[in-house]
């Protein structure tokens, strides 16, 4: 046990490590290696909240020289970060960017009735600025970002002031007719874009002559799209026109753009595609005049993206050597197992048909209620609705897990000599309420690596839309959700340890392996049937269930890296409590610091 312990402190000074790494890399990349001053602004609002975001200011933006600026925007249920392709890369380009959480999300206000007003916040914000150039100020939102662009166009319009010069609407549609529903250009001179991806889940939907409902692949083919490029007239019996064209006309005596750009990805992934990057860097070159014009195609986000995530693999590293250093304390040391825990021997084979069966019943089970409970728990009236969806069906999988392991006992292990104590499924009240003070002190402190990340060099781990990031406190009024998942990650951990951990596979690694494909399945499964379909036919499988097919994304990783860490502290404990708590509170807070309030 004393070589357990000494691996421990080597790995966790290769996490601490990794970690600092992550963080500094990030830093550079965000900053241009120090040529773009980089603050978190809190911003009160003229509507009267406030709005938190990040301000990029490159060294060629200065009250004698103001430069070009842009707004960008998330869209529902993300955050801030998730434009860091677009903010690193404008700033790059001596944009300066406002890179904004919406209200009731990120960092922002919380507030009564959910609105996505911010991009108008921002730009009014942008412009009070004395080295922004106020005739140069350009929008971008993603999804319900760019709703919020729509939005500031409307106001902007209505205020008279023309503060907005360009408007780049990414998986987002355009307004394409006024109220009284005749085709118009609402846009009047800006410059506008449609970043239109060929597989939107959302958006870029028509029905067409034969009154049959088109989805995003047929975009281009669509009245809206053509209208869109012909500048708000009814295209009938026009030309047809094309994406990546750029089309000009001079409207108010200015010249204004109107381009579409359709790359062949999903709605989610524009956050984390350099086609869509190239595509918003070209269009604000061209239209906003870049003080340092480079290439569409010279970009270096995708090293901010890597070292996040080697941030994230530090993370994980840090929470398992952490908690087996922590059980070799005083306080801690009667949850230390007296030897490394290994592989159970099977009697027979009975034992391996229960290991297969129970495995496949779970990811069946899983798979079958899970868009039925996430409409359940989505339409509930409560302030995080997508926690309550997935913390419902995190719940009722705990549930059956338990139900697996109470049926395979009490049929099949009880009569081979099981001895649940032995296995650590049964443990006394004072070792099992030091393993949840344990469990508390092991979030705490690795989550204060994510704080101090934060603070000293903006960063966060993360990987496309699976994110540790640091919260404000007001966020920790919603910790009942993270409740949630107790039942689900403590009756895994239970289960994929007590009961199957075990010689199949012949190495305990190739054990850990198969346990961990068959906890992910479910979240493998959907997605490849959503998107086969769509892929082959043009239409999703279940459109009716987009949103809550996407969340299943992160949550491959999620489940995966679960099973992994609970098999690593259990292996020095032998308590799957301690590691089923810890995955539990880990993504609870992970799950409602990344959402919609």
């Amino acid at each position: 046990m004393e070589k357990l312990k000494k691996r421990a402190k080597i790995w966790l000074c290769m996490g601490i490590a990794l970690m600092l790494l992550s963080a500094i890399v990030v830093s550079a990349v965000q900053t241009s290696g120090g040529k773009v001053t980089m603050k978190e602004l809190m911003i009160e609002t003229d509507k009267g909240y406030n709005m938190s975001a990040y301000l990029m200011i490159p060294e060629n933006a200065t009250a004698e020289n103001p430069a070009p600026a842009v707004v960008t925007s998330h869209g529902y249920l993300n955050n801030k970060e998730m434009q860091d392709a677009n903010y690193v890369e404008l700033a790059r380009r001596g944009f300066v960017v406002l890179a904004i959480d919406q209200p009731c999300h990120g960092d922002s206000q919380v507030m009564a009735i959910r609105n996505a007003d911010g991009v108008y916040q921002g730009v009014l914000a942008l412009s009070r600025m004395p080295f922004v150039d106020v005739n140069r100020i350009g929008i971008t939102g993603h999804s319900m970002g760019g709703g919020s662009c729509n939005s500031a166009v409307a106001e902007d319009n209505e205020n008279g002031t023309n503060l907005i010069s360009a408007v780049l609407l990414n998986c987002a549609d355009a307004t394409y007719k006024d109220t009284d529903g005749n085709f118009a250009n609402i846009y009047g001179s800006r410059d506008v874009a449609i970043l239109a991806a060929q597989y939107d889940e959302f958006f870029h939907m028509y029905t067409d002559e034969s009154g049959v409902m088109r989805q995003a692949p047929y975009f281009m083919q669509g009245i809206n799209s053509q209208s869109f490029l012909n500048f708000g007239v009814d295209p009938t019996g026009l030309e047809v026109r094309t994406a990546y064209t750029v089309y000009t006309e001079t409207i108010d005596g200015e010249e204004a753009v109107r381009v579409i750009y359709n790359p062949d990805i999903i709605h989610p992934w524009s956050h984390f595609s350099a086609k869509a990057t190239t595509s918003v860097i070209e269009f604000f070159n061209m239209t906003l005049d870049a003080p340092n014009p480079l290439p569409g195609n010279d970009q270096v986000w995708q090293w901010k993206e890597a070292f996040n995530f080697v941030g994230l693999l530090g993370f994980v590293v840090f929470i398992c050597s952490f908690s087996i250093l922590m059980v070799y304390t005083p306080m801690f040391s009667v949850l230390r197992a007296s030897e490394p825990v290994q592989p159970a021997k099977l009697a027979d084979g009975k034992g391996k048909l229960w290991f297969w069966l129970s495995l496949a019943a779970g990811a069946l089970f899983s798979m079958l209620i899970y868009r039925w409970i996430l409409k359940v728990g989505t339409s509930m009236s409560v302030s995080q609705t997508e926690a309550m969806g997935l913390g419902l069906w995190s719940t009722l999988c705990g549930v059956f897990t338990i139900l697996s392991m109470l049926v395979f006992y009490y049929c099949y292990g009880k009569k081979r000599g099981l001895d649940l104590a032995e296995l650590g499924v049964k443990m006394p009240a004072k070792k099992l309420g030091l393993t949840v003070l344990l469990a508390v002190i092991v979030v705490v402190v690795s989550y204060g690596c994510v704080f101090v990340a934060d603070y000293f060099f903006y960063a966060d781990f993360r990987i496309w839309t699976l994110a540790i990031k640091a919260f404000e406190a007001p966020i920790l009024k919603y910790l009942p959700y993270a409740l949630l998942f107790v039942t689900f990650y403590v009756a895994s951990s239970v289960a994929n340890n007590c009961f199957n951990y075990n010689e199949i596979g012949g190495k305990s690694w190739v054990n850990t392996i198969i346990v961990a494909v068959m906890t992910t399945l479910p979240a493998l499964i959907l997605p490849w049937i959503q998107y086969i379909t769509y892929y082959s036919t043009g239409a999703m499988k279940w459109a009716e269930s987009a949103m809550h097919v996407l969340w299943l994304f992160p949550i491959v990783l999620i489940l995966f890296g679960s099973v992994v860490i609970s098999r690593v502290i259990y292996k020095a404990t032998k308590n799957p409590y301690l590691p089923g708590l810890i995955n539990a509170a880990i993504v609870g807070l992970l799950t409602i610091t990344n959402t919609c309030t």
